[in-house]
């Protein structure tokens, strides 16, 4: 059984920081990258950002780039969201996820990990 367990949100003024984490647990068969989306109400969940293991390359949806940051620990199947000049628009649950070698893995896209954290919420006040 793979759990996720991610930490880390809560309220901040627009401008302010938050700094999300995610440790993975169980067998993960073969962790090839981690990821986090997020999702407001009402909306679909989308791609934030996320880390893959071989190479160590880094993608980022444009709403965030220059803002947060990913950063991650492949052999603690670790991965942290550092979250700086946080926006209204920011606020959603956000979701931690692992991809592995069960399915194609798409850094950016829902459908490419396996596993899923339950999420944690961020909310920015204007």
């Amino acid at each position: 059984q793979v759990q996720l367990v991610e930490s880390g949100g809560g309220l901040v003024q627009a401008g302010g920081s938050l700094r999300l984490s995610c440790a993975a647990s169980g067998r993960t068969f073969g962790s090839l990258g981690m990821g986090w989306f997020r999702q407001a109400p009402g909306k679909e969940r989308e791609f934030v950002a996320s880390i893959t293991w071989t190479g160590g390359s880094e993608f980022y949806a444009d709403s965030v780039k220059g803002r947060l940051t990913i950063s991650g620990d492949n052999a603690k199947n670790t991965v942290y969201l550092q979250m700086n000049s946080l926006k209204p628009e920011d606020t959603a649950v956000y979701y931690c996820a692992v991809g592995s070698s069960r399915k194609p893995f798409f850094p950016r896209s829902v459908i490419g990990y396996s596993y899923w954290g339950q999420g944690t919420q961020v909310t920015v006040s204007s």
